[in-house]
């Protein structure tokens, strides 16, 4: 039976696709079987494979998708027996991918400190981990600025006129690999300057954006996903934390989507010994704890409106707070805690309560976990992709009903095995994935780009140790 003319061409192209990816491996192989890393490049491939050098772009824009793919491929050949050259290839590439080399990375952020959130909080261990890797790393973010604090929001601070003063950091910083993390005026600032500049960027996804705006103004849904679809489209890849989420991105047609997680810090986040204090001692058990801004995209309501024994205590500040507190005079306010306080109100509580419907993640989640405290929330993005089997949690039967009945149940787990759970993630591997995840500007063309801008622009760069 014939296939129809739409499929058979279909057909044709994947074909074509897999045979010309095939001969860009198989030239990468002889490459590497005649001589060493060093002379892997891209124009000595095209070369080899008798291709334009464009068309090994094409199919792996940088070196590290290259040997990534190489390594993926070569585990797929038939060496029987192996020859010595080929296993030299084979330790080699793996000690490339395994150990990259330092890279000067920059990270353009709206959000940062003194803010207190998952954001703040996971690009701040990352980049620490990223240092203790022996990479470089710059970032811009809004105390470099003039700000104003952003409506119905004031701790926010929004940055004016970034786009120059981006532009000179830019410059005089000279980055290997760039990371767009936040949509607003700074994200902005950078991406315009990576498509005008033709510079490759990652981005990633903290934010349920769209929700969040239409939780406090009068726009639609589809005006925010419009705007988050342009804003990424450029990017080499998108990184979001979980599968949920990556699917639900998918079907509001977002594309170049690529995983990483989170980590957590087990030495600061522990469970309570018999020797530390126990901070909620005055107030009647169980301790139903929320941690997080005080706002109302985070749904807090939700929880406090519950019918539940003991006390609620809400750690956290926001512009919700004030209103929150004089409705509900039952709940213990603790404002904003932070380091060993913060970690100690996780450990003292009975159950952690996340009633978030617009988080991508949810760090305190694993906070909360680390210090064998069991969590209860709705399954939404994060919690239901960390809470189902672990023994370290329970949902509620929808995303607006059964919160209740999840916190009671959450009282009956073995705080043991929570914090065992917990224990599974770290910051180092959440930093080595997003290092992974990065898109550097290919080798030759980096150095001709920066050192005819540094020649256009009389700037020169500040050497570092990691040149």
């Amino acid at each position: 039976m014939s296939l129809p003319p739409t499929q058979y061409l279909a057909n044709l192209r994947s074909r074509q696709k897999a045979e010309t990816r095939d001969r860009i491996l198989q030239a990468v192989a002889r490459k590497l079987n005649a001589g060493t890393l060093d002379d892997v490049n891209f124009s000595a491939i095209a070369k080899e494979a008798e291709i334009g050098e464009r068309t090994v772009y094409r199919y792996f824009p940088t070196r590290e998708a290259l040997m990534g793919a190489f390594w993926t491929w070569l585990h797929t050949q038939t060496l029987s027996p192996p020859k010595p050259s080929m296993s030299r290839v084979r330790e080699g590439v793996r000690l490339e991918i395994d150990g990259q080399k330092p890279m000067r990375i920059l990270i353009a952020t709206d959000a940062w400190e003194p803010q207190v959130n998952g954001v703040v909080r996971t690009l701040t261990r990352v980049i620490a981990e990223m240092e203790a890797m022996g990479h470089t790393v710059e970032v811009i973010h809004p105390d470099q600025f003039k700000t104003f604090p952003m409506p119905t929001y004031a701790e926010i601070k929004v940055a004016v006129g970034a786009y120059e003063p981006v532009r000179e950091r830019f410059k005089a910083f000279e980055p290997e690999a760039i990371h767009i993390a936040t949509e607003g005026p700074i994200g902005l600032a950078a991406r315009r300057l990576c498509v005008e500049w033709k510079l490759p960027f990652t981005t990633s996804y903290h934010t349920r954006f769209p929700e969040y705006v239409s939780a406090r103004l009068p726009l639609p849904l589809a005006a925010g996903y419009a705007y988050m679809r342009w804003f990424h489209k450029p990017s080499g890849r998108l990184m979001v934390a979980t599968p949920t989420m990556r699917d639900e991105l998918l079907q509001h047609g977002f594309g170049n989507i690529t995983p990483w997680s989170r980590g957590v810090d087990t030495v600061q986040f522990h469970p309570r010994t018999s020797t530390e204090p126990d901070i909620f001692k005055d107030l009647p058990r169980p301790i139903f704890l929320s941690v997080g801004r005080v706002a109302v995209e985070k749904n807090i309501e939700a929880f406090l409106s519950l019918d539940l024994p003991g006390t609620k205590v809400v750690v956290g500040d926001g512009p919700q707070k004030a209103e929150l507190e004089e409705k509900y005079p039952e709940v213990v306010f603790r404002g904003t805690r932070l380091g060993t306080d913060l970690a100690d109100h996780f450990a003292c509580a009975d159950v952690f309560v996340f009633p978030s419907l617009t988080d991508t993640f949810g760090l305190v989640i694993l906070e909360a976990m680390a210090a064998g405290t069991p969590v209860a929330a709705y399954p939404a993005p994060g919690p239901i992709d960390i809470i189902p089997n672990s023994g370290a949690g329970t949902l509620a039967v929808t995303a607006t009903e059964g919160l209740r009945e999840a916190c009671l149940e959450a009282l009956k787990l073995d705080r043991a095995r929570v914090r065992q759970f917990a224990e599974g993630f770290s910051w180092r591997a959440c930093a080595e994935d997003f290092v992974r995840n990065l898109q550097p500007y290919p080798e030759a063309e980096k150095t001709r780009f920066w050192r005819k801008l540094r020649r256009l622009a009389r700037v020169k760069r500040p050497r570092t140790e990691a040149d």
